[in-house]
């Protein structure tokens, strides 16, 4: 890309056609221009404020998709990614779309998205903008799902993200999303495979980094290798021997689903994360659904129990609880919890993980329920019980059918006695249009303000926005 002197402020006569104002970013962190004739251009690699050229490789009667071929005017909040595989030359790695513009406009942008989502798909505005959650820009990844291909025309085994819009692997040798240690075993992996009899059969590893659930200073890098066929006795040897090499590695092996995931070796240190804020470790599965981002994590459960202001004589319910990564924080603060999640091995271990802290952390008394909450009722809502609080973290669908279910008992006043909807909902959401849809129904059928909203950069240089809402009940003493 080549950057023109600065004073270019419009296009020059007999190229009105040819340069673009870019005036926006779209949720896919592609620039968004118009022509003359109001036609919107999606261009990918250009920035609000910009005056760019753009090679169109599709079209449509509305619109068209581009790539950016020049910048002429740059914006100020261009920066030079950080990392050499990311942009957008051949080959370019996918894993990050952002990392051309400043991270504090990257927040700023996302801030607008959840904004704009509310208002258009919810018509809810949020009645004060939180402060956005931030944390370190690189090194925050402690998940990822790395691919595995090994191309013979090269000679050589690929590890890592795929390539933009491409279902080929990334030939990457670092990577600056990921903890420093991590990137340091892309080129090792890379050879570990090559050298294996499965290098045809081994098409993932995925990552977890935690720490020793026996000693939290200690970090574990949780490696599950997904193997098509059953592995030789010699492939073991080396990937024991990798584990050897590389200090804190611990392999876990995949021969089919999720649930087939187990320990090469048991023995090992046990993996688990943190919320020392509230004195609580967590074991968790290389598997299981948990942060990506860990130092936004924490800032975020203390942030959302803070907003929730649970007190010891009140009952809260965790909808979506996972693990309990609220609902044991929660329980050092409320006098009764109830954590509900989908998945019954999920409620396992949040038992299993209550267990662990009860004593240690002082937790209330809590217990956990297993409901499928995309198809809550009203009925199941009154069955759950009276809380003055929720707390909502679903994924990216949203939490449609329970949000539909408080309408549903907020417009049957009287039909059932006793029962009482919570005071203050605090929702944590991964997707800002699912969650303007359900704000509309909190909002405009269920009897709730949204008190406050604002965004959490859980994954910087992507666009990945994810947020917290308030939601408070009209006229709730």
């Amino acid at each position: 890309m080549s950057a023109e002197n600065d004073e270019v402020t419009a296009r020059p006569a007999g190229l009105q056609e040819a340069w673009l104002e870019v005036d926006a970013l779209d949720i896919e962190a592609q620039g968004v221009a118009r022509r003359p004739d109001g036609k919107v251009v999606f261009i990918d690699g250009a920035l609000p404020g910009e005056w760019v050229s753009a090679n169109v490789h599709r079209r449509k009667n509305n619109w068209e998709a581009a790539t950016l071929t020049a910048v002429h005017k740059a914006s100020s909040q261009r920066v030079t990614g950080r990392c050499p595989h990311f942009g957008l030359h051949e080959g370019a790695c996918g894993g990050c779309k952002m990392q051309h513009l400043h991270v504090g406009a990257q927040v700023a942008i996302k801030q607008r998205v959840l904004e704009d989502n509310l208002w258009h798909l919810g018509k809810v505005r949020a009645g004060t903008v939180l402060r956005p959650i931030e944390g370190p820009a690189w090194g925050y990844r402690w998940r990822a799902r790395f691919s595995v291909r090994h191309v013979r025309k090269k000679g050589t085994v690929l590890v890592g993200f795929h390539e933009r819009k491409s279902r080929y692997v990334a030939d990457i040798r670092e990577c600056h999303v990921v903890p420093q240690e991590v990137s340091d075993l892309l080129l090792p992996l890379r050879g570990l495979i090559g050298g294996m009899d499965a290098i045809e059969t081994c098409p993932q590893v995925e990552l977890a980094c935690g720490v020793d659930a026996a000693d939290p200073s200690a970090p574990v890098i949780a490696l599950v290798l997904r193997h098509l066929e059953p592995l030789s006795a010699g492939d073991l040897a080396r990937l024991r021997s990798f584990g050897a090499a590389h200090p804190g590695v611990q392999w876990w092996l995949q021969p089919k689903g999720p649930d087939t995931v187990h320990l090469l070796d048991e023995g090992g240190p046990e993996l688990a994360y943190t919320l020392p804020e509230f004195g609580i470790v967590m074991p968790f599965k290389p598997t299981d659904f948990t942060q990506v981002n860990p130092f936004i994590n924490q800032v975020l459960v203390s942030r959302a129990l803070r907003l929730l202001q649970a007190r010891r004589d009140e009952r809260v319910i965790d909808w979506f609880c996972g693990l309990g990564n609220f609902t044991l924080p929660l329980a050092t603060q409320a006098g009764e919890v109830l954590g509900i999640e989908g998945s019954e091995a999920l409620v396992a271990r949040s038992r299993t993980n209550y267990e662990r802290n009860r004593a240690g952390a002082g937790l209330a008394a809590t217990r956990f329920a297993t409901r499928n909450l995309f198809e809550m009722t009203p009925r199941q809502l009154v069955a759950d019980g009276v809380a003055q609080r929720w707390l909502v973290d679903p994924p990216r669908e949203g939490a449609f059918a329970l949000a539909k279910a408080l309408a549903d008992l907020h417009q049957q006043p009287g039909e059932v006695p006793g029962w009482t909807p919570p005071r203050r909902i605090v929702y944590v959401s991964c997707n800002p249009a699912t969650l303007a849809r359900d704000a509309g129904l909190l909002v405009h059928q269920a009897g709730y303000r949204c008190s406050a909203a604002g965004v959490v950069n859980m994954f910087p240089h992507t666009a990945h926005v994810e947020s917290i809402a308030v939601f408070d009940k009209e006229n709730a003493t």
